[in-house]
């Protein structure tokens, strides 16, 4: 069977153009800092943001981490919004690399709002770890991919650096924000001390993502980055997915956040669909129903053709992205009618 897959924007295939771009990439041995085609994806990435300077790595969860460990020591203490990313799916990563405490605050929507975070800083007792880092998700993934609003960015920016501490941004899928807002990359940037984001999912490449920030940062980043076995040799192949991606694929991802529109405004209309669509901002719907378990539904969709994820605890997720035509979106909707 042929599946309309919404399960995630990850599972997008090279297209053609990729995949020539890929086999006509000049490569050399990146731990040597030999590979032009990362080198220049790099480079490029770092003017893209305003950083620096930028390291590509193998994925999402890496370029986190990696940061996490670049900018606290053992025994600091980092704040997370209680539904990110790096708090639920990166396998508690930053006690086992980083060997950081995680102190969790539960946002509105995905968005920690200032004063409540404020209560979670430790003061400077001897007895309480450091208040070292907070992390940032833009888009939210679990909260819906809802974009955080740039006033409250900058709001969050002034306090830690009045605090002395380190903001990173999981910018994932921070395309999907620039497209729908206006605001672009360096602007989102300019307000982090470091930025993530990956290739692999809206932008359609088959592996990687990158993190930028100071020359500082990304030369404790590219140490770590071996230590921990994430140093790749004539990787300029994936490189090159990743600069086609950056070239093609940016403007369109206004194409992934209308279908995820058109989809939860559908679905919305039915009495046992748990949905807001107003609170969705870019290519994923979160929603619950009253009518299915959670693992039913996800059967019964697939027995139909169609491939839906879990989400959070009781929610379903769907991801819209450019291996999805609207026509399959509208089919996928028509399915869930008539369940």
């Amino acid at each position: 069977m042929n599946y309309i897959d919404i399960r995630s924007d990850t599972v997008t295939k090279p297209s053609k153009g990729m995949r020539e771009a890929m086999f006509n990439a000049e490569v050399g041995d990146d731990v040597f800092g030999e590979d032009p085609t990362i080198n220049k994806l790099q480079e490029r990435c770092a003017g893209l943001t305003g950083k620096e300077r930028a390291l590509y790595v193998s994925s999402g969860c890496l370029g986190n981490q990696l940061s996490v460990k670049s900018h606290t020591q053992p025994g600091d203490e980092i704040i997370l919004e209680s539904e990110s990313h790096i708090f639920n799916y990166e396998t508690a990563a930053p006690s086992i690399i980083s060997n950081v405490q995680v102190m969790t605050v539960v946002g509105e929507n995905g968005i920690m709002q200032l004063d409540e975070l404020k209560k979670f800083v430790r003061t400077k007792e001897y007895y309480f770890p450091r208040t070292r880092l907070i992390c940032l998700e833009n888009t939210h993934n679990r909260a819906g991919g809802v974009i955080q609003p740039i006033e409250y960015i900058k709001e969050i920016s002034n306090f830690a650096r009045e605090n002395g501490i380190k903001l990173h941004m999981d910018g994932a899928r921070i395309f999907n924000a620039y497209v729908e807002t206006g605001i672009t990359i360096k602007e989102y940037a300019s307000y982090f001390d470091s930025i993530s984001f990956c290739f692999s999912k809206g932008l359609g490449a088959p592996v990687g993502s990158i993190i930028c920030g100071t020359n500082e940062f990304i030369t404790i980043a590219h140490r770590w980055r071996k230590i921990l076995g994430g140093g790749m040799r004539q990787a300029g192949i994936l490189a090159a997915a990743a600069l086609y991606a950056l070239d093609n694929n940016i403007e369109r991802l206004k194409e992934d956040n209308n279908k995820a529109k058109y989809f939860a405004k559908e679905i919305s209309n039915l009495d046992w669909i748990n949905l807001n669509p107003e609170l969705v901002h870019t290519n994923i719907v979160v929603f619950s129903t009253s009518k299915f378990a959670k693992p039913d539904f996800i059967k019964i969709m697939k027995e139909k053709g169609v491939l839906i994820s879990a989400g959070s605890f009781e929610n379903l997720r769907a991801v819209f992205h450019l291996d999805v035509s609207m026509d399959e979106v509208k089919t996928a909707v028509e399915v869930i009618k008539n369940l």
